[in-house]
């Protein structure tokens, strides 16, 4: 039984079905992992090629190590990282971007051309908001 909402409407009549015709639990968990500023960054970090959790660590300023060991799990599960174990003492464990996470790299670097190319306005428009609503 399908459950329409005025979200799915109001898609449909402009032409996006394309986007609410499968699994919107799917499609919401995708786009909450594409959308979530550590995944994005892990993967455009492991793009250039494998590394490891310390490295990740490292390179990524901010981030805690749960918070890498969850993202990293996720995108695992997603597969869109792999995790390989070597067997070594003590114990290696490299992260890759799998040719499926790979996909994600023209629409992710597309979204931040925008974003750059568009800066400008944004924190324009983030002024003129804020100081209209007294939160400046």
């Amino acid at each position: 039984m399908s459950h329409q909402t005025e979200a799915d409407r109001v898609l449909r009549s402009l032409g996006h079905s394309a986007c609410i015709e499968h699994d919107p639990d799917v499609l919401r968990s995708v786009l909450d992992r594409v959308g979530d500023k550590w995944s994005l960054i892990l993967i455009g970090l492991l793009d250039k090629g494998p590394m490891r959790f310390t490295e990740l660590l490292r390179t990524a300023p901010g981030i805690s190590r749960r918070m890498l060991s969850l993202t990293l799990r996720n995108l695992e599960r997603d597969g869109l990282v792999t995790r390989k174990v070597f067997p070594e003492i003590p114990p290696r464990v490299e992260y890759e971007v799998t040719p499926f996470g790979r996909t994600l790299s023209e629409p992710v670097l597309a979204l931040a051309r925008w974003a750059a190319d568009h800066e400008g306005t944004i924190r324009a428009n983030r002024r003129a908001f804020d100081q209209a609503a007294g939160l400046d």
